[in-house]
């Protein structure tokens, strides 16, 4: 790093100078505030360590010149015992840090590194501010481009997809970029949702029905099928699906043509089948819940989404990106988060993947009361987020075991959403399925 040190006393300068070297930073030094803003006006710096009280122009006022000047570039203030009011004014004109004289180099070291973190995640950030509005995966990281130099491979082809992850990692907008990617742009990409769909009404949503077919039918309508021809049809959730429906579906796929419920035609179908699941249907398939010739027709090519907490490293950039999209949404101008925001946001493990941290800026936004997003406005939810391998007869705090645990999230989530089983499931992190047996499994009523 390029470091500027600013500082009246030759030897703090030249101990500093001496200290950061060995750390393999780049140090030129002033004597006081006005040789600095010299320098600063024709070279570019990755820090400053300024002290606070100079002759001529001291720390304050240099900090002040910076932020004049717009030179983004932080800042941290040397303050000597007794100068600490003056060290805090400091933070809030915009310095990042303070250390009091006389002060542990190791400390000063530790700040800076800090100081630099906080840049590069700031620069992320900003870089995620200025993606494009459908760039949803955003980012570097090693999974990251292995997930996009997978989707472009798989655009190129018509071969049916299966995506798995977790939840709220964004399989559906995974499936749209891969449509969006081929040759098939311009088609119809059509997306349902298995478990938010009665059984009842899957059939006919899927393959439609002639008029005359049942009760009701006073009317032909077309199924989804039909309705994707020529582009993409997505089915969420697909371990969801019946395995009767599992069976004419397979048909489909196999014949590459289907028929209305009632029908006596058979309609072509040259539309690409991608399906979703945040389960394990190689389970289901030994458990015999999940067809193995269907899943292997689904499963040509496998799409698999990692989870945010192993993709740590794009966060300040999916957060840059979200929080623009909000920005718009909402009509708001949120430009970052505080340093303990950012703090906070990294630390967390994020269970409910890329849909909870959407969900938690935007919160965060609506209560927001500048521009800068603060650490208590950030509401982490501390509560069983998602299916797990766990003993729920196992007891925890209070005694209480862990089902009565899940129960309580259960209904807990029902109450904030006012008894919406499908809300509830979202903030939860599971399928709408799962929450209504659960209801069953524990007699809730909600």
């Amino acid at each position: 790093m390029q470091i500027l040190v600013v500082d009246d006393e030759k030897n703090i300068r030249e101990s500093l100078k001496v200290i950061l070297e060995m750390e393999d930073h780049k140090i030129s030094c002033a004597e006081n505030g006005l040789s600095a803003q010299r320098m600063l006006e024709t070279d570019d710096f990755d820090i400053g360590i300024f002290d606070l009280k100079m002759p001529g122009m001291d720390g304050l006022e240099l900090l002040a010149w910076l932020k004049q000047e717009q030179i983004d570039m932080p800042v941290i203030m040397i303050s000597a015992f007794g100068q600490v009011d003056d060290a805090v004014q400091a933070l809030k004109t915009g310095a990042v840090d303070y250390v009091t004289k006389p002060f542990d180099p190791e400390i000063l070291i530790d700040k800076i590194n800090l100081a630099d973190s906080r840049m590069q995640t700031r620069n992320q950030f900003d870089e995620g501010l200025k993606s494009p509005v459908d760039q949803y995966f955003i980012g570097s990281c090693t999974e990251t481009e292995k997930l996009y130099n997978r989707m472009e491979r798989i655009a190129r082809t018509r071969s049916n997809v299966l995506i798995t992850g977790e939840s709220g990692v964004g399989k559906e907008v995974s499936a749209r970029m891969i449509h969006s990617s081929s040759a098939e742009a311009e088609q119809p990409f059509v997306a349902l949702n298995i478990g938010g769909m009665p059984e009842a009404l899957l059939e006919s949503e899927l393959f439609g029905y002639e008029k005359g077919s049942f009760t009701g039918a006073d009317k032909m309508k077309r199924g989804l099928l039909e309705t994707a021809a020529g582009g993409t049809l997505f089915l969420d959730e697909i371990g969801e699906m019946p395995l009767h429906l599992q069976v004419k579906l397979l048909r489909v796929l196999q014949d590459r043509s289907f028929r209305r419920l009632g029908g006596l035609t058979d309609l072509k179908i040259d539309s690409r089948l991608i399906s979703a699941t945040n389960r394990n249907l190689e389970e289901m398939v030994e458990k015999g819940k999940f067809r193995e010739d269907f899943y292997y027709r689904l499963n040509v090519a496998r799409l698999e989404i990692p989870p945010l907490r192993k993709q740590k490293e794009d966060l300040p950039r999916l957060t840059g990106f979200l929080l623009e999209k909000l920005n718009r949404k909402m009509d708001m101008n949120i430009k970052t988060l505080s340093g303990k925001a950012w703090d906070k946001l990294t630390s967390y493990s994020f269970p409910g993947n890329i849909r909870e941290l959407e969900n938690l800026l935007e919160r965060a936004m609506i209560f927001s009361e500048g521009e800068i997003l603060e650490a208590d406005e950030l509401e982490l939810r501390n509560s069983l987020s998602h299916e797990k391998k766990i003993d729920l007869q196992s007891t925890s705090e209070g005694g209480r075991t862990l089902k009565e645990l899940e129960k309580n999230s259960i209904v807990a989530a029902l109450h904030r959403w006012e008894g919406n089983r499908s809300r509830a499931a979202e903030e939860l992190g599971v399928s709408r399925r799962t929450i209504i047996n659960k209801i069953n499994e524990y007699g809730i009523d909600d």
